[in-house]
């Protein structure tokens, strides 16, 4: 007897045909869905009207400062005080504008700029360091009162930094340190928030199995975290050092109950001693150069956000898929 006539029919394989209509077949359903929720295009389930105009909305709020400054550098003194505020003025004086930025008061701008550059590079520099080594140790260590640190960075986190400042102020006079650097750098090293992100990124970026076969193969802990562990934790890493760089780099009040001497002011305060600068008597309004000035000020950042964007790019589907 055929021992074939007793099996049931054999499956056919899928041809690149069948796969196609089955693809039409998806996407025909797809669209009948998004239809009847009202939501999505069903043309397109991917678009929606609705989130199109909202985020085209929140572009306009979050770029209005930014062409505000653009437009409004390029205007004269007198061009500031007598034309719309996003209007051109009469000439273009873009370059003037810079060029006095830099020269004004003996060039103190650019030491502004470098004080800032000082305090974003040893004070966030030096908290995202610490954040990361903090957060991988108690992310993949077990010991003693754990959870008590746990604790006590949630709580760092729920206290506002301005609550911190007058505190901070008596206890840097006791040490001497007011209107010096430090008074800047050392507040900034630490960062309960970017230790507490690094925390708990570290438990879900580096598998445990990774680094038990290090351990096996004869690496030693800091050997595993520099070779093994930091690679893998570059959009946490990347996360932490900009949120440290922005709050480091737009801190004003902090500079401004710690400095004394113009010399150590960050760009913050500088440029709202220029400001403030035409309410004092004899003052001489310069409202020009502090717009101009303020668009120097937020070049680094957008830069910085643009060039380590594609790491965070590199972290989205992490973990995404279950192995």
């Amino acid at each position: 007897m055929d021992r074939g006539a007793h099996e049931g029919p054999v499956a056919r394989p899928m041809t690149e045909r069948d796969r196609a209509k089955r693809t039409a077949r998806d996407e025909r359903e797809e669209r009948r869905r998004a239809g009847r929720s009202g939501f999505s295009n069903p043309a397109n389930p991917r678009r929606s009207t609705l989130m199109t105009l909202v985020c085209a909305l929140f572009a306009v709020y979050c770029l209005f400062p930014f062409v505000y400054l653009l437009v409004n550098a390029t205007k004269t003194q007198a061009d500031f005080t007598s034309t719309f505020g996003l209007g051109f003025g009469g000439s273009f004086a873009l370059w003037d504008n810079l060029t006095m930025v830099f020269t004004y008061q003996d060039g103190i701008f650019g030491r502004w700029l470098l004080n800032t550059l000082l305090y974003v590079a040893v004070g966030a520099g030096g908290a995202t360091l610490l954040a990361i080594m903090g957060g991988y140790a108690l992310a993949k260590f077990r010991f003693p009162g754990r959870k008590a640190v746990f604790v006590v960075v949630i709580g760092a986190i729920s206290v506002p930094g301005i609550a911190l400042a007058v505190p901070q102020f008596l206890l840097f006079a006791k040490l001497g340190l007011t209107n010096t650097p430090w008074a800047m750098i050392i507040p900034s090293l630490i960062s309960p928030f970017g230790l507490y992100l690094m925390w708990i990124f570290s438990e879900q970026a580096v598998p445990v199995e990774l680094l038990e076969a290090a351990r096996v193969d004869g690496a030693g802990e800091w050997r595993t975290f520099w070779k093994v562990s930091l690679p893998l934790l570059a959009p946490g890493i990347v996360t932490t050092a900009l949120f440290t760089i922005v709050a480091t780099w737009n801190n004003y009040f902090l500079p401004l109950i710690m400095l004394k001497d113009a010399d150590w002011y960050p760009l913050t305060i500088g440029l709202n001693q220029w400001k403030d600068q035409a309410s004092t008597a004899g003052g001489q309004a310069i409202q020009n150069l502090v717009i101009t000035g303020s668009l120097v000020t937020i070049i680094p950042l957008v830069i910085a956000f643009l060039l380590l964007q594609r790491y965070w790019q590199s972290g989205l589907a992490a973990g995404a898929v279950k192995e």
